[in-house]
């Protein structure tokens, strides 16, 4: 066994101990989900009220604290099904709570650079909040047409840890082209691949 499989099994029984001991208190997994988007939005208070003094360091906080948030994803959909408590509105509830996550992020950004008067930031902060949006919402209108449509590789745990690397390293600028042009790219990509299931399911019907 390598150390770096012999880390892993310990923080995956560490993680599965925190659900069982979670799932005794039978806390209701959609508190769990609020409770991210709560350590969420301190983070977006973070990017918005640092400034030229303290930029670097609010954002390695920011960075921490989006880690920390990071717990919750991992918990909530695990106690719902170590408790039994799994349901259809969970499932989209906790969808609905992860883009006002992410969206709370951006809009901390957004009030960062509006109050540093830097309007090209602002605009790209804006555009990566919408393309990220956007990527999730395509995904969810194509399943409400054919069976799956995962593709694209810029899906929200990526988005989270490019975030993250931003805030730590304070390279948030590159951060922002990266997520808006993947996200867009893969936007178009999910728009294409139900453009094509979605026409062969029309094709039959067309002929009829």
């Amino acid at each position: 066994m390598t150390w770096t499989s012999a880390v892993g099994r310990a923080c995956g029984a560490l993680l599965d101990s925190i659900v069982r001991l979670l799932a005794l208190t039978r806390i209701n997994p959609n508190v769990l989900t609020l409770m991210g988007l709560v350590v969420n939005s301190y983070a977006a208070f973070l990017f918005a009220y640092a400034n030229g003094d303290n930029q670097r360091r609010m954002f390695f906080y920011a960075g921490l604290v989006i880690i920390g948030s990071g717990f919750f994803d991992l918990v909530d959909g695990r106690v719902a099904r170590a408790s039994n408590q799994v349901t259809r509105f969970g499932g989209f509830f906790d969808s609905i709570v992860d883009r006002y996550s992410d969206a709370s992020l951006f809009f901390g950004l957004l009030v960062f650079y509006a109050r540093g008067e830097r309007f090209f930031y602002l605009v790209l902060s804006a555009l990566a909040m919408i393309s990220a949006i956007m990527v999730s919402y395509a995904r969810a209108r194509a399943e409400s047409l054919i069976p799956q449509c995962k593709v694209g590789f810029m899906e929200r745990p990526e988005r989270l840890v490019l975030l993250i690397i931003g805030a730590l390293f304070n390279v948030m600028a590159p951060v922002l082209w990266v997520i808006a042009v993947l996200s867009t790219v893969t936007v178009i990509h999910r728009i294409l691949y139900t453009w094509q299931h979605t026409n062969k399911m029309d094709t039959p019907a067309r002929a009829a």
